[in-house]
């Protein structure tokens, strides 16, 4: 009995001494685990890039070189008009990203819009006639190569040919060489042979009725110095504004007349100052031309933003075609004249591509300063002031051809039997395309390019 209390008793004091040592306030409990050992990583060493070796060898050509540094990240519209071919190229590898597939052959130039579709001028199956260039066939082309608008002119009389232009309210502007016969040759003093002649008019078609609303007619503006009984008689230099039926190019003296007089091949406009710059090959020139006048105003010499009329509002290039003797001669065979436009570098100037046939075989792309005003004048340079220039040994082009300014200021050239190469301002070469086909103009689209969009798509 005394042994239950005992124990009974002890098992009460151990127990409450316990609870006494165990209160938060008087007993701390130190946690004595070991520490953990520092782990330290080994810092992985930074990769080292591939070194990209070219040439490489891509689906269309090769990639002879590229600084990304320097070039303009892109793509590159091409128009491979030997294969009749257009397609959307990797700068890297000439891959082709995108292609359409094309109703009928290249009339040559061939867009892409800032929506995605392409405006292209196309060449009908068979032709009435047909000179470099022909086309007879407008399209506005979807990405995946439905039509989504066609506009036909051709036919034993007119044909349309080379470029084509979209006018900021959605009307086009094509190029049309244009019959003149021999009764109307003669009646004007025309001293060539041939029995057909085919002059130069420009048409403003409204996409959305097919109906052309403004035309003009370069047969409006001739003038002849042979024969003062005949109508257009006039002294040629004292008339730069017109355009001398009987100019024969020096470069042209050994070429059999075929009736292709005047071959414009190219043209841009100036929403700005409303104004049409069209290359004329075989005058070597540039023509600038009054969009702002009414038809009856197109076929004068009065009305218009520029008091002119149709008559040229300005001329350089060559001024030996309406026998000036002041100025110098710049182009030999142009093509492409580009206005530069959107804040790039050169706002405001133009760019032509200088085909250089004749005794130098050497094609340049010049950067030409643009007047405020345009005071075209008889008797005194009317040639414009280069600002930028390039050339290379061996830059040799016959036919075709262009240069666009990129944003970065850089410049893409393409020379039409060779392939595309772009340049710096300090005409460092950062990209080069070399290929087999024939290619007529390259368009350059940055990276963000609205156009693009389908891309993503």
């Amino acid at each position: 009995m005394k042994i239950k209390f005992l124990t009974k008793f002890l098992g009460l004091f151990f127990l409450s001494l316990f609870l006494a040592c165990s209160s938060d306030d008087d007993v701390t409990v130190v946690d004595e685990m070991e520490p953990e050992e520092e782990v330290i990583e080994e810092e992985e060493e930074p990769a080292i890039p591939e070194e990209i070796v070219y040439p490489i060898e891509g689906e269309t050509g090769t990639i002879l070189l590229n600084d990304k540094l320097l070039s303009q990240e892109g793509y590159v519209l091409v128009n491979e008009s030997s294969e009749d071919r257009v397609y959307l190229m990797e700068k890297d590898s000439a891959l082709i990203v995108h292609e359409w597939q094309l109703e009928f052959g290249l009339g040559n130039d061939v867009e892409l819009l800032s929506d995605g579709r392409l405006l292209a001028s196309l060449g009908v199956e068979s032709p009435d006639f047909s000179f470099g260039g022909y086309g007879g066939i407008i399209q506005l082309i979807n990405p995946d190569s439905s039509v989504d608008w066609e506009f036909t002119y051709a036919n034993e009389e007119h044909i349309i040919h080379h470029d084509v232009e979209m006018l900021p309210n959605g009307n086009i502007l094509a190029i049309v060489w244009d019959l003149r016969s021999r009764e109307e040759l003669d009646a004007i003093g025309y001293l060539g042979e041939e029995e057909k002649v085919y002059t130069e008019t420009i048409i403003e078609i409204n996409s959305a009725t097919d109906e052309i609303v403004w035309k003009w007619e370069s047969w409006d503006h001739i003038v002849q110095d042979t024969d003062d009984s005949k109508p257009r008689f006039g002294i040629i230099n004292e008339h730069p504004e017109l355009i001398n039926i009987n100019y024969i190019d020096i470069l042209r003296e050994t070429v059999e007349p075929d009736g292709d007089i005047m071959h414009a091949n190219g043209f841009d406009y100036d929403e700005e100052n409303d104004l049409i710059y069209m290359t004329i090959n075989n005058f070597s020139e540039v023509w600038v031309i009054d969009h702002s006048t009414t038809n009856a105003q197109a076929k004068t010499n009065t009305g218009g933003s520029y008091g002119k009329g149709g008559d040229l509002v300005y001329r350089f290039g060559n001024p030996t075609a309406y026998d000036n003797t002041f100025g110098e001669r710049l182009f030999y065979n142009n093509h492409f004249p580009n206005l530069l436009e959107n804040d790039v570098p050169g706002d405001g100037n133009i760019l032509v591509y200088v085909n250089g046939n004749g005794d130098s075989k050497q094609s340049v792309v010049y950067e030409l300063n643009l007047p405020a005003n345009f005071n075209l004048q008889a008797n005194t340079s009317n040639e414009l002031d280069i600002i930028w220039s390039y050339t290379r040994e061996g830059l040799y082009a016959p036919r075709v051809s262009g240069a666009v300014r990129l944003d970065n200021g850089n410049t893409l050239i393409t020379s039409g039997t060779s392939g595309f190469i772009e340049v710096t301002n300090d005409k460092e070469v950062v990209w080069e395309f070399e290929g087999s086909g024939f290619y007529w103009r390259s368009y350059h689209y940055d990276l963000g390019s609205s156009a693009l969009s389908f891309l993503n798509n």
